[in-house]
Order: C-alpha cells, then sequence, then structure tokens
C-alpha cells in the first residue's frame, strides 16, 4: 500500500512521462520552438499575449472512491472500538491534459503528442514509478529535485495494484462547467482516469495471537498435482503440515504423478533439482533455496522432456502452482530506552536481527503482546509499530538488523513476532502449550 504521498506522486510520475516523450519525439523542433509540461491549476496558466511558450499542463481535479476496493479491509474495529485493521483509501484520480499553443496549430500538436503517449502507457510500471521517484544521486545528478525528496517515500511502486491509464469522454456541459469552475479561458483538453491509488494508514492497531493449528482441506487439480505444501525442519526430522516455514528447512510437496522423466521444482522462479532419492510418484522433498526473501511463495513441479540427440530436456508439462509462506525468524532482539520513567509509557528503539533478510520495498510490522507468566485475570496489553521506511538507506538492503523506533509502551515483559509482508515470524510454546518466547523486557 501506498502513503498519503501517492496523490503528488501520481501527478509527478504522469508529469515525466509526458516531459520525457515531448524530448523523445523532439516535439520542440516540431513547432520551432521551447515546449513546457506543468502539473498547475489552469487559472495559473499564463495566457496572455506576452507568453509566447507553448505548453502541455496536466491538472488533477478530482480524487473520488473506487468502488471496487471501497469495503477492504472493513471492519476496521471491534465492538470495543478498538482498531484492529487499516483499510486502504481507494482513489481514482480525474486528470485533464490541456495544450496552450504560441502559434497556431501548436496546441493540436501538443495535444496528439500527449494523448499519444497516454494511449501507449496504459499501465504505469513500477520499474517506470521506481525510476521517476528515485532519490538524487549526486553521480548522474538525476531523480527527483530537493524539494520533491519526499515523494520516494510514498512506496506507490510496491502497492498491490498497479496504475492504470484509461481516456475518459466529457460532453460539453461538463467541460463547460469545469472551465467556468477554473474561471479559466477553455483550450483543447483531454481527460483521463487514474485508477487505482491505494493508501494504508500506519496506525497502531490491536493483533490477537495466532492460531497454532488449523485444518485444510485440497480439491485435486489436473495432473501432474500438487496437493499439499508441508515441512521438515531438518533431514530425519517428522514431515509436519501447517507448522511454519522458515529458512533452512526441507520443503515437501505432496500429490500426484510427481515423478517424471526429468524433475526440477520452481519456486518462486528458483529452479531446483530433487535428489533422485526424495522424488517420489507422490512426494519431493527438497531444501529451500537460498535468495528467498520472507512472504508468500509459490510452487510448481515441472516435468522436462528428453529429446534430440544428444537428448536434451525441453518444455514439458507444468502442474498447477500452490503456495506456501516463508516465515522471518527473530535471531535476537535489543532495546535502547529513549524515553519515559516510573509509571509513564516508554518510548524505545528496539533492533531486530532477522532471518532472511528484508528487501527494503517490504513491509514490516512488529508485533508486541504482554507475556503474563501466571492466571491471566485481565486482557494483556499488546501494540504494533510499522518500520520506517528503508528505501532511504544506504548502501540498499537486504537487511539482516533493522531498528524499528516504538512510543507508548507500558513498562513489561513481551512476546515479540514480526511480519514481513504479512508474513509472521513463529512464538515458541512451553509444554502445557502456552506462548513463552521469542521475550523482550522494557523497563
Amino acid at each position: 500500500m501506498s502513503t498519503a504521498l501517492a496523490i503528488a506522486s501520481v501527478t509527478h510520475v504522469l508529469k515525466d512521462l509526458l516531459n520525457d516523450g515531448m524530448i523523445d519525439h523532439d516535439v520542440s523542433g516540431v513547432i520551432g520552438g521551447n515546449v513546457a509540461v506543468s502539473a498547475l491549476p489552469p487559472d495559473r496558466i499564463d495566457t496572455s499575449e506576452a507568453n509566447t511558450e507553448s505548453r502541455l499542463n496536466l491538472y488533477m481535479y478530482q480524487a473520488v472512491p473506487n468502488t471496487s476496493w471501497k469495503n477492504i479491509g472493513f471492519p476496521s474495529r471491534n465492538t470495543k472500538g478498538e482498531r484492529i485493521s487499516n483499510p486502504p483509501l481507494a482513489l481514482n484520480l480525474h486528470y485533464l491534459l490541456t495544450a496552450y499553443g504560441a502559434d497556431e496549430y501548436h496546441a493540436e500538436i501538443l495535444l496528439g503528442y500527449g494523448m499519444q503517449l497516454l494511449h501507449e502507457t496504459p499501465v504505469l510500471s513500477r520499474d517506470a514509478i521506481r525510476t521517476s521517484l528515485a532519490p538524487p544521486t549526486p553521480v548522474s545528478g538525476g531523480g527527483l529535485p530537493p524539494e520533491l525528496l519526499a515523494l520516494s517515500t510514498s512506496e506507490l511502486a510496491e502497492q498491490v495494484e498497479q496504475i492504470r491509464i484509461v481516456h475518459n469522454t466529457l460532453n460539453t456541459e461538463e467541460l463547460s462547467k469545469l472551465w467556468t469552475t477554473f474561471e479559466s479561458k477553455y483550450r483543447p483538453t483531454a481527460a483521463y482516469q487514474v485508477s487505482v491509488v491505494l493508501i494504508e494508514s500506519k496506525k497502531s492497531t490491536k493483533q490477537t495471537l495466532p492460531v497454532r493449528e488449523r485444518q485444510l482441506y485440497v480439491i485435486p487439480f489436473d495432473q501432474p498435482v500438487v496437493e499439499k505444501i508441508k515441512s521438515q525442519s531438518a533431514p530425519g526430522e517428522p514431515i509436519i503440515e501447517n507448522q511454519k516455514i522458515l529458512e533452512g528447512y526441507n520443503l515437501v510437496v505432496e500429490g500426484r504423478q510427481l515423478r517424471g522423466e526429468v524433475v526440477s521444482v520452481d519456486i518462486s522462479g528458483i529452479d531446483v533439482t530433487p535428489d533422485p532419492d526424495n522424488l517420489k510418484n507422490t512426494q519431493i522433498i527438497i531444501p529451500l533455496p537460498a535468495g528467498l526473501f520472507a512472504g508468500i511463495q509459490g510452487v510448481r513441479v515441472i516435468h522436462r522432456i528428453l529429446m534430440g540427440s544428444p537428448p536434451e530436456p525441453h518444455r514439458g508439462v507444468e502442474s498447477n502452482v500452490e503456495a506456501f509462506v516463508l516465515s522471518p525468524r527473530i535471531e535476537s532482539t535489543t532495546v535502547t530506552i529513549t524515553g519515559g520513567t516510573g509509571d509513564d509509557p516508554r518510548s524505545a528503539d528496539i533492533e531486530l536481527e532477522v532471518n532472511p533478510a528484508i528487501k527494503d520495498t517490504q513491509k514490516v510490522v512488529l508485533l508486541l503482546n504482554e507475556f503474563i507468566p501466571g492466571p491471566v485475570s485481565e486482557i494483556p496489553r499488546s501494540y504494533s509499530f510499522y518500520a520506517p521506511p528503508l528505501t532511504l538507506m544506504s548502501p540498499p538492503g537486504p537487511f539482516e538488523n533493522i531498528l524499528i523506533p516504538v512510543n507508548g509502551v507500558q513498562a513489561g515483559t513481551y512476546l515479540v513476532r514480526i511480519q514481513v509482508d504479512g508474513a509472521e515470524s513463529p512464538l515458541g510454546t512451553d509444554l502445557t502449550g502456552k506462548y513463552n518466547s521469542p521475550l523482550l523486557t522494557i523497563l
């Protein structure tokens, strides 16, 4: 999800797209003069005779809710009024692309090039957004100007849904009302809808402890079929379903018709060739490959066919894709108190060593639940805190150690968990099944 800076970031990326397009198509040479690209309100555009500069202006005149995402994440509060989720603010942005010509036909030329650029770019790619919103670099001098540096933290490129550009049709009455509201002289204009922008709050939410056991029923698909994903903490250890999968574990793929002439297992784009001793028709055991990050991973079994002389593996058939979650693991914690004494809430910096390392684009949430060793007579306290953006750190990630500031926390001992893109670290239990680790103490 994006931050509140996403709206301005979308406008900047679109302006950057139009500006680059004007340069790439040498529009200045076509009209024989300078071309400016701006994102100003129409009433601030100088249309006087003294202004001889041709201009393409992009103006966001309206932001409306996106109906498809309107109810995602609700309800956001429980019956006690406590916040349990942060539903996204989903918006469709409406823009006017207006051409101003210093001479005859200039406006039509600029509008034609501008509409062609937006028509040929129906989706803003994540790479294009990252390039446009990149912080300035001392080597190339490119990137955002210093006054707009905050836009690089909008997380627009990392939101779930990509940004789409759609040409809208406004009739004469609608255009007349808009330009009357602007109190400006009408110029050739095209309307566009840009969607969807997802803005999510990072306020603390009340999180319950995880369910330790789940019952799942799998319906098989066409052959070869992956039916279940299980795991094994180490060779020779029990194969367990529904346990949290951590780095260093073995992945156990169960299904039908898994054995083939040449078999490989694709795990989120990384090909793993199973050991022949661990390859059966109904089960494949493979070690998790290096290079995976915490979060949802996809698994599929690939059968390749040997063809040619000498025989070479060629594309054959593939199974359905089954997902599993690679959970992070907290290796160590360090607490540095930064404020608060006595009965006052504490502020602190909590440093976590995690495995696997975290990418600078992943969303990290720290969860604290009060640990009460004996019988519980009142509801334990719980807190959640978002890690600050990692995109501006140098050198870039992945990071094995992250620092998360917390505030408003009562002194005490807490069970600590971390969520990385929704994948949650495990908790340890005692002989009675009660959660008892990992713990940290805030004094």
